[in-house]
C-alpha cells in the first residue's frame, strides 16, 4: 500500500458514505482536519501517513470493516451477492440444477473484495468441520461458474439436499472426495451420482 493509495482509500470510504474527508473525521471524533489534504504531507514535502488509530476509528463510524478499506486502497469496488446460511441451503428453491442462486428467498450482502462474477453468491458459515480457515459466522463467496480443480475449497450439495463447505479431494467417474480441514471431521467419500453439484469458493469475510 503506497502513501497516496491509502489517502485515495480514505476519500473513497467518505464518499462511499456521503461525506467529505472533513465530514468522515468529525463522524469519527477526530479533529475536523485529520483527513485533509493539507494534512498530508509535512512542510519539507514528507509524507504523512494516516495513523491506524484514526483509520479504525473511521471505519468504525460508518460501519465499515478493513477489508472494506482494503478494497478501498486497491480501487475495487466489489459486488452484493445473494446471502442464505449455509443451513439453509439444501432446502428446494435457493438453487437451480446447475447450482446457480434462483431469484427467490435471499439476502442481499456486498462484499468488497471480490470481481463480478456470473451467478456469485454468499453462504453464512455453520459447524465446525472447516476452521480453523472457516468460522461459524464467516461469510463465504462462492462462483458456480468458476474451474474447479483438486484442493480447491468448494460448496457441495448431494442429491439428498446436503450443503456443505469442504476442500475437493480426488474427483473422478467412481468418487468424488469431499475433505475437511478440521482434522475432528473424516473425509466425505460420495459416488459421482450422489453429488448434485460443486461450486469453488472464492473469499471469505470474517
Amino acid at each position: 500500500m503506497r502513501h497516496v493509495d491509502i489517502w485515495k482509500g480514505i476519500d473513497r470510504l467518505a464518499e462511499r458514505n456521503g461525506l467529505t474527508a472533513s465530514g468522515l473525521a468529525k463522524l469519527a471524533g477526530l479533529d475536523a482536519t485529520a483527513f485533509n489534504k493539507s494534512k498530508r504531507a509535512a512542510k519539507d514535502g514528507r509524507p504523512r501517513w494516516p495513523s491506524t488509530e484514526s483509520i479504525s476509528r473511521a471505519l468504525n463510524a460508518v460501519g465499515a470493516g478493513f477489508d472494506d478499506f482494503a478494497a478501498m486502497v486497491e480501487g475495487r469496488r466489489g459486488v452484493s451477492a445473494p446471502l442464505i446460511g449455509l443451513a439453509q441451503a439444501g432446502a428446494d428453491g435457493f438453487f437451480d440444477d446447475a447450482g446457480f442462486p434462483r431469484d427467490t428467498g435471499w439476502e442481499e450482502v456486498r462484499f468488497p473484495g471480490v470481481e463480478d462474477d456470473e451467478g456469485l453468491y454468499a453462504l453464512e458459515i455453520s459447524g465446525d468441520s472447516m476452521e480453523p480457515a472457516y468460522r461459524a459466522g464467516d461469510r463465504i463467496v462462492v462462483s458456480p461458474a468458476a474451474e474447479v480443480r483438486r484442493g480447491d475449497r468448494v460448496v457441495a450439495k448431494t442429491n439428498d439436499g446436503e450443503v456443505m463447505a469442504k476442500v475437493l479431494g480426488r474427483r473422478n467417474r467412481t468418487v468424488v472426495e469431499l475433505l475437511s480441514l478440521n482434522p475432528d471431521h473424516a473425509p466425505r467419500m460420495l459416488k459421482p451420482a450422489e453429488v448434485a453439484w460443486v461450486a469453488r469458493i472464492l473469499w471469505v469475510s470474517q
